[in-house]
C-alpha cells in the first residue's frame, strides 16, 4: 500500500506546517499570560489565604489525573484533531469562568473546566503532531516536536514577560484584561485548529484482538518506556524547581542570579532546540539520543554540587556553563522521547499510547517537589546526588530497552513522491501491538 507524500516540496512543507505551529505559540501565549498572575489573581478577587488556595488548586489539579485514561481512546476514535481543539476550548472556557470567581465553590469550577482542558490538550496534541510529521520524511517527527517546543518555550516566554510588565500595575482590571486576553489566545488557538490544520489519515483500533490500554499493558517494552522516561522527566522538571533555592540558600549566590539563569535555558530551548536535534539525529537512534540526555543530566548534577567548592566570583559563570550543560540534555531529550514514543505506539492505538506516556511527566511533576524539599532540608548536596543517580540509571536502562522497541529505519529515502506505510519504517506490530517474531533483530541488538 503507497500513498502520495504530501511534504516533499518545502513550500508544500511549510503550508502543513505553519497552522499548528502558529496554534501552539498562541497557545502558549495564553499560558505564559496566565502563569504568573494566576494565585495573585485568586488573592485579588477572593477571601481565602495562600494555604486555602493552594489546597483547591491541588485538589482540582488531582481530579483531572484520570482524563487522559479517556481521552487517549477518544482520539484514537475520532482522531486527535478535534480532540486538541477540544482542549484549548476547555481551557478558553475556563478563563472566561475565571472572571466570575468570587470564593471557593467558582474557584473549585473555574480550575476543574481549565485543568480538564489542560489534560486534554496534552493528551492529544502529541498524537496531533505525530499524525502531521507522517506525510512528510523518515526524520519528519525529531524535527516536528523540535519545532514544537521551541514555539512553546518563546509563546510562554513572550507572555510572561508581557504579563510581568503589566503586572507592575497593581489594578483589578489589569488582572481582568490579563484573564481574558488568555482566554481570547486559547479559543483563537482553538479555532486556527479545526479550521486551518490540514486534516490527515488516522489509524482506527482494529476490529480484532486487544487495543488500546489492553494492548498497551501487555506492551511491557512500551510501559518500561513510559518508566525510564519518569526518570528523566524528573531530571527535566528539575531545573526552575531548585536552583532558586540552591542558588540563594544552598550557594550564598545573588538573589539576582536565578532569573536570568532561568531566562537563558527558555532563550536557549527557543532557539536551538531545532538544530541540537538535526545534530543528534544525524548520528544516533532516538534511544542513544536519550541516553546521552541521560548522561549530560549526570554531568550537570555533579557540576551542580561542585559549585559548593567554588570562590563567589567564579559561581555565576559556573553556573552559566552547568545551565547550558542542562540545557543541551534538555533538548537532546525532548524531541527524541517524543518521537520514539509516537513511533512504538502501534497505529491504531496511538492516541491510547500517547496519551499514557504523558503520565511519565505527571508522575515527575507530581514527585519532584517533595524529593527536592525532602532531600535538601537533610542535606543541601542530597537533591543533586539523588537526580544523578537517576539520570545515570535512566541512561542506562535505555540502552537496555533500545532493542526491545521498533527497530528505527535510518535509510535514506529516494526523492520518488511515494511513500510506504508503516513497514518500511520498521515499526511492523501485529494487532495486538506486538512486534511479529519474523520481524528480526532491531538495531543496536547484542544478541
Amino acid at each position: 500500500m503507497a500513498r502520495a507524500a504530501t511534504g516533499d516540496g518545502t513550500g508544500q512543507t511549510g503550508s502543513r506546517r505553519w497552522p499548528l505551529l502558529t496554534a501552539v505559540a498562541v497557545d502558549s501565549l495564553g499560558t505564559g499570560l496566565y502563569l504568573p498572575l494566576s494565585l495573585l489573581y485568586f488573592l485579588e478577587v477572593t477571601d481565602l489565604d495562600v494555604a486555602e488556595i493552594g489546597v483547591l488548586v491541588s485538589v482540582s489539579t488531582a481530579l483531572t489525573l484520570p482524563l487522559p485514561l479517556v481521552v487517549g481512546r477518544l482520539v484514537d476514535r475520532l482522531g486527535p484533531r478535534l480532540v486538541v481543539a477540544g482542549g484549548q476550548a476547555l481551557q478558553g472556557l475556563g478563563f472566561l469562568l475565571y472572571l466570575a470567581v468570587s470564593g471557593a465553590g467558582s474557584l473549585v469550577t473555574a480550575m476543574l473546566v481549565t485543568t480538564a482542558g489542560l489534560r486534554v490538550y496534552w493528551s492529544s496534541i502529541f498524537t496531533l503532531i505525530a499524525d502531521q510529521a507522517d506525510t512528510e520524511g523518515v526524520d519528519a517527527k525529531d524535527h516536528w516536536f523540535a519545532r514544537t517546543w521551541m514555539i512553546r518555550e518563546a509563546g510562554a516566554g513572550g507572555g510572561a514577560l508581557l504579563a510581568g510588565a503589566v503586572l507592575v500595575v497593581d489594578s483589578a482590571r489589569v488582572y481582568d484584561g490579563l484573564i481574558l486576553a488568555s482566554a481570547v489566545a486559547f479559543l483563537a488557538a482553538a479555532l486556527v485548529v479545526v479550521y486551518a490544520v490540514p486534516s490527515t489519515p488516522h489509524a482506527l483500533p482494529p476490529a480484532e484482538g486487544p487495543s488500546g490500554y489492553r494492548a498497551l499493558l501487555r506492551d511491557r517494552p512500551y510501559l518500561a518506556l513510559i518508566g525510564t522516561c519518569t526518570l528523566f522527566a524528573l531530571c527535566s522538571s528539575f531545573l526552575s524547581l531548585s536552583l532558586p533555592v540552591y542558588v540563594v540558600q544552598g550557594l550564598s549566590g545573588p538573589s539576582w542570579a536565578p532569573g536570568p539563569l532561568l531566562a537563558l535555558n527558555t532563550l536557549l530551548l527557543a532557539t536551538c532546540t531545532a538544530a541540537v536535534t538535526r545534530f543528534v539525529r544525524r548520528r544516533c537512534t532516538r534511544a542513544r539520543a536519550m541516553a546521552w540526555a541521560g548522561g549530560l543530566w549526570t554531568l550537570w548534577c555533579a557540576a551542580s554540587a561542585a559549585a559548593v567548592l567554588l570562590p563567589s566570583p567564579a559561581l555565576v559563570p559556573f553556573l552559566v556553563a552547568v545551565v547550558v550543560c542542562y540545557t543541551v540534555a534538555e533538548m537532546t531529550y525532548g524531541s527524541a522521547s517524543n518521537a520514539l514514543a509516537a513511533d512504538a505506539a502501534p497505529p491504531g492505538s496511538r492516541g491510547t499510547y500517547l496519551a499514557a506516556f504523558q503520565y511519565s511527566f505527571a508522575g515527575a511533576n507530581v514527585v519532584a517537589p517533595t524529593l527536592f524539599g525532602l532531600l535538601f532540608s537533610h542535606n543541601r548536596l542530597l537533591p543533586w546526588l539523588a537526580v544523578g543517580l537517576l539520570a545515570a540509571l535512566g541512561a542506562a536502562l535505555m540502552l537496555r530497552l533500545e532493542h526491545r522497541l521498533p527497530q528505527e529505519d535510518r535509510t535514506p529515502r529516494h526523492e520518488t513522491g511515494i511513500r510506504k506505510e508503516a513497514p518500511e519504517s520498521g515499526h511492523e506490530r501485529t494487532s495486538s501491538g506486538q512486534r511479529p517474531p519474523s520481524s528480526g533483530l532491531p538495531r543496536g541488538s547484542q544478541e
